[in-house]
């Protein structure tokens, strides 16, 4: 141990880098302890999608923020993260599907999420290679994404700009509480700290449990893919009413296949599989959105986890009864509004306000006894 540190963030990913980075320009002493390297757990594997129409209505203020942080990424950040800008479609096939995505954008509109419905030819005056079986679609000007391997680059080297200290391939095992902090035990070091600020995604159950808390977090294993580089094909964000489906084709000619599809994997031991017939229906339905990717080939897959809480909102602030332990993680669609609630979340352990509350978030409504 190297003395006392004002708060030491378990967990590297957008929520934990940021709440690192804010707290250390604010002032604090602040260590991160991941057991990969920065950004490189469900941070690192995700398609990295900044999209308001797979947002939830509780969360599109905190997304709008977050997305013109996104954009301006290499002003506040100091690094660029490879953010692309773009019109985001979510595409109804089916009257089912044209209904759900007409109510769904009524009320993310009522949040202030700048979509609007619009037809079969003016969705394909924005995306000339959609399938001729899109009904209607939903329409957002304020879409994009960013890159996810850019994007643990550009946290590494503002943190280290910053001050913290960090601890990469180290591996957490459990708390102490000694006098008026806590002593991280870890392999091979211990880190005492005043504050402990759990940012660990789908492991904050794990967590939590060091301090005799049972905080549930459901554990998804999405399922994702790459083409190899093909001529343009699209030039949006595209998703589909239903939620199966995410795809985008980056600069270099790789395009992004997601959705959510489930594969097979164990948080505890950090395996992974790969189901084939999700693969399959997954590509195949990318495939009847934007047609012309029949000719391409897949180049490769993998899989993520994903958190979500038992009403899949966040889980931000203060462990009840536990002084000095907060929480951060299991925000859906993290990478879209994550970075605004930790910019939040860290001022307000800096003492600080904001007009937007977290209380919504707060962990002891998660809590089972």
């Amino acid at each position: 141990m190297s003395g006392i540190y004002d708060a030491v963030v378990v967990g590297a990913g957008v929520h934990g880098a940021t709440t690192a980075l804010f707290l250390a320009r604010g002032g604090m002493r602040v260590a991160v302890v991941d057991r990969a390297a920065i950004c490189r757990e469900a941070s690192g594997v995700n398609a990295g999608t900044l999209t308001m129409q797979m947002t939830r209505v509780a969360l599109m203020p905190f997304a709008l923020e977050a997305h013109a942080m996104w954009a301006s990424a290499k002003t506040w950040l100091g690094h660029d993260v490879g953010v692309v800008v773009c019109d985001g479609l979510s595409l109804a096939f089916t009257e089912g599907e044209a209904a759900l995505l007409t109510e769904r954008a009524a009320r993310r509109r009522e949040a202030g999420a700048p979509i609007e419905i619009v037809n079969f030819r003016r969705a394909r005056e924005i995306e000339p290679g959609l399938s001729s079986d899109v009904l209607i679609a939903g329409h957002c000007r304020v879409d994009g994404y960013a890159n996810a391997y850019l994007t643990g680059l550009a946290y590494r080297r503002a943190l280290i700009e910053a001050g913290v200290t960090l601890h990469e391939n180290t591996e957490a095992t459990g708390v102490d509480r000694v006098g008026d902090s806590w002593v991280l035990h870890c392999r091979p070091t211990s880190i005492r700290a005043r504050r402990v600020i759990l940012a660990g995604g789908v492991w904050l159950e794990k967590m939590a449990g060091w301090f005799g808390v049972h905080v549930p977090i459901k554990t998804l294993v999405n399922q994702l893919s790459v083409t190899e580089r093909i001529a343009p094909v699209m030039r949006t964000v595209i998703g589909i009413a239903s939620g199966l489906l995410s795809l985008k084709q980056y600069p270099h000619g790789t395009v992004v296949i997601g959705g959510g599809w489930q594969g097979k994997g164990d948080r505890e031991t950090r395996a992974t599989e790969l189901v084939p017939e999700s693969l399959i229906g997954n590509v195949r339905l990318a495939c009847h959105t934007i047609p012309a990717l029949a000719h391409s080939r897949i180049a490769r897959a993998w899989l993520g986890f994903e958190a979500e809480t038992a009403d899949a909102l966040p889980a931000v602030g203060a462990l009840p009864d536990r002084d000095g332990v907060h929480m951060i993680g299991s925000v859906h669609s993290g990478y879209t509004s994550g970075i605004c609630i930790a910019k939040l979340f860290a001022q307000q352990l800096l003492g600080g306000t904001s007009h937007l509350s977290l209380g919504a978030f707060d962990p002891a409504r998660l809590v089972v006894t």
